[in-house]
Order: structure tokens, then C-alpha cells, then sequence
């Protein structure tokens, strides 16, 4: 489905209008066509929307009453042209324009793997049930999942991604829920998480492996994500069982991290966007500073390993980066951008990232624990990064354009 709108300065609401309606087999011509048919009427154009579905075309043309006399000669002419373009035409008589939109204006982004019909319904009606009008669709993707995109007007943000937030867990979609307006196109900061966000793995276990102590590592692991743990201590712990450690093992920690599927291409969808990326982490420099350099990233902040005489000491190095930590780094990060908090995205998807992800603009809970969805403005619950895309009103369309040029 593709659309677009345009409309006139506003008119009286008493001026007699012509909504002028064509629809059928979508082909090259047709909107010149109808507004070359219209000229010789010397109507205006109030408002304008077309939309294309499988190749069939929906355009509606709402513009003055012509001059006294020439109304049905107009309709006419339009249905005859249409005739002959193999198209149908509607014309509906009425007064001044559409009607304004209600206070409150969001944009809500609906995820599915597949987007079933009874979870468009649901959340169709929970809209309305909230007070909100659906004043327009549209696609933004289609794979690897597809993103719907609702522009929603006469319901504040928050109760609406309240409301929404709740049926989706249940219907099994992602729902996120945004302002409408300019500043969401102008979020020019994006700070994610690293292990199991960034990278499908945590790194702290890919260390563990090489020493031996992988299980006893991982408990602890789980337990600080799940917030059960504190961050600071958990990480002194499970650093500790790396004590005598070569230094070697850095080499090959770094050669098995594994990217998320879809990390490439939102990181240089973003940066060709004009963002800026960065990365904070619980884990280590040792790795983060490689992955800044791999993927061109502004931004890398982590814990250091330390290391004396070609081992590791068991022990970290400089300021924890722990849950207060990536937001206080969240916003450094954003000084040093030039970019406002409010303009700024967080993803990540453990508890130690809900200060950041709070702090943030949007914060994005990516495939997290229950706590982190439920505090986070945006849940993506699918195994693509490049999803979050949709959430800041990217199309499929545009990172495909984008990946053309780049190989051009």
C-alpha cells in the first residue's frame, strides 16, 4: 500500500466542495489525467489522498464548487473520462473541508509475523474505545515482518500506548506508540546494548567458555538480568573466574560474537540517515572497541578487563558500567551529539538497561524480559534489529533504495 495527501489553506465551512472519488486499475496518467479534467473548471484543490493496493487505486480529489452552472457538465466530463481510462468514478456534493483532526496525534506501529486480521480488529477497536480517530494506514514493511503504521488523532500518547501496550502481549503482535510529529524523523541519537541486543551472545560467557566455568557464569548472568542481582557485584563475581586467563583469548572472544540478524543494516540505514550510533555495555571493551571500529559506530563505552603481564587478573579497570551507568553514559553521549534527550532511542533488554531505556526518548525493549517490555516504551519482540526501523517510521522500501545506491 503506498499514499499521499496534500491540502489547500483552509476554507470556509459553508463553501459548497466537490469530493471527487476514482478507483480501479492503478496505471501511469491517471492523477494528471483527473486534475487536466478538472482545470477546465477552474475549481481549487482542498485536499488530495491516493492510495494503491495490489495494483488498484483509490484517489479522491476534494476541490471547489465549480463556477454557477457548470456542476453538471463537470460531472460529466469526469465520468466520461473515467469511462475511457476503464476506471469508475464518485462525486459527492458537500461543504467546506474534512474535519479537523482531534488533539492528541500518534503514531502507532503494529509488528506481526504474520499480521493476522483479528489483531488488526483488536487493536482497531481498542482506538476507538480510547477516544481515537484512525485517520490513516500505511505499510512500512512487509519482511521480515510486517509493520502497519496507524496515524491516530483525538487521544494523548500515553494512555493510548497504555491501552494498546496490554492487548498486545495478548494478541501476539508488538504495538509501539509515539507522538506524531517532526521530531520523530530529527531522533538523531541511537544508543543500543550490547549482549543480547547488538550481539546474539554474552560475552562474559564466550569468556567463561575458554576458562572452563561457562555454567557457573551463566547463573549469575541470569540472575543480575532478571534484576534479582546487583550489576556491580554479579560482574566483580563472575570476572573473578577469569583470573589467569591469557590474553589470547581476546583474539578469539572477539572472532565468536555474532552479530543480531538485521544489526548491519540498521546501523548503516541509520548512519545514512544522518544519525548517530553508539554502544554501551556491561561487558568489555576488549570487544565493544572492535565492534565500534567494525561498524563504524560514534559511540562505545564498556567495562575493561584487566590485564597484567599477557593475563587476566580476575578484576575490571575504571568506572562499573552498570544500570545507572548507561543512562549517565546515554546522556554524555547525546551532549557530546549535540542532540536533545528527547531525541534520542535506546535499545536494549535486560533490567540493567531500564534506566536508559527510561531516560531515553523512545526506549526500545528488544527481545526482553517481561520487566524490561513492561517499562519500555516500544517492544520488539522478533530476532531482526533492523526492525526498530519501523518504529522510527523507516520503510522496507527506503533500506532497500539505500542499499541499492551504497552497492552503485
Amino acid at each position: 500500500m503506498s499514499a499521499s495527501q496534500t491540502s489547500s489553506s483552509d476554507i470556509p465551512a459553508d463553501v459548497p466542495t466537490l469530493l471527487v472519488k476514482i478507483f480501479g486499475k492503478d496505471r501511469p496518467g491517471i492523477t494528471a489525467g483527473l486534475f487536466d479534467t478538472l482545470a477546465a473548471y477552474s475549481v481549487d484543490v482542498v485536499d488530495i489522498e491516493q492510495v494503491v493496493t495490489r495494483g488498484r487505486m483509490v484517489l479522491c480529489a476534494l476541490v471547489t464548487e465549480p463556477p454557477s452552472g457548470l456542476e453538471g457538465d463537470l460531472r460529466s466530463t469526469v465520468h466520461s473520462w473515467a469511462e475511457s481510462m476503464k476506471m469508475q468514478a464518485e462525486i459527492i456534493s458537500g461543504l467546506g473541508d474534512n474535519r479537523p483532526r482531534g488533539l492528541g496525534r500518534s503514531l502507532v506501529t503494529v509488528l506481526g509475523h504474520p499480521l493476522t486480521a483479528e489483531a488488526t480488529a483488536a487493536i482497531a477497536a481498542r482506538i476507538t474505545k480510547t477516544g481515537g480517530n484512525i485517520d490513516r494506514i500505511f505499510r512500512l514493511a512487509k519482511y521480515p515482518v510486517t509493520a502497519v503504521e496507524f496515524a491516530v488523532s483525538g487521544v494523548e500518547t500515553e494512555p493510548l500506548r497504555t491501552a494498546l501496550v496490554t492487548d498486545a502481549a495478548r494478541l501476539g503482535i508488538d504495538v509501539a506508540v509515539v507522538a506524531a510529529g517532526l521530531y520523530r524523523r530529527a531522533q538523531r541519537l541511537v544508543v543500543m546494548d550490547v549482549d543480547s541486543t547488538l550481539i546474539q551472545d554474552e560475552v562474559i560467557e564466550l569468556f567463561a567458555a575458554h576458562a572452563g566455568c561457562e555454567d557457573r557464569v551463566a547463573e549469575v548472568t541470569a540472575a543480575a538480568m532478571r534484576g534479582e542481582l546487583d550489576f556491580e557485584q554479579s560482574l566483580h563475581a563472575r570476572v573473578a573466574l577469569l583470573e589467569g586467563l591469557d590474553a589470547s583469548v581476546v583474539d578469539k572472544v572477539r572472532s565468536e560474537v555474532r552479530l543480531t540478524p538485521g544489526a548491519r543494516t540498521l546501523i548503516r540505514t541509520l548512519k545514512r540517515l544522518g544519525y548517530q550510533v553508539g554502544v554501551v555495555s556491561g561487558g568489555f571493551t576488549q570487544v565493544t572497541d572492535d565492534l565500534k571500529e567494525r561498524l563504524g559506530l560514534d559511540f562505545a563505552h564498556a567495562n575493561t578487563l584487566e590485564i597484567v603481564d599477557g593475563r587476566l587478573t580476575g578484576k575490571v579497570t575504571g568506572e562499573i558500567v552498570d544500570r545507572a551507568g548507561k543512562a549517565r553514559l546515554l546522556r554524555r553521549f547525546a551532549a557530546e551529539a549535540g542532540v536533545p534527550l528527547s531525541q534520542t532511542v535506546a535499545i536494549g533488554d535486560g533490567a540493567n538497561d531500564l534506566d536508559m531505556l527510561n531516560a531515553a526518548g523512545l526506549g526500545v525493549a528488544f527481545n526482553a524480559k517481561p520487566v524490561v517490555r513492561e517499562a519500555a516504551h516500544a517492544a520488539v519482540n522478533f530476532p531482526f534489529l533492523d526492525t526498530v526501523l519501523y518504529l522510527l517510521g523507516v520503510t522496507r522500501e527506503e533500506v532497500e533504495a539505500a542499499d541499492i545506491l551504497d552497492i552503485g
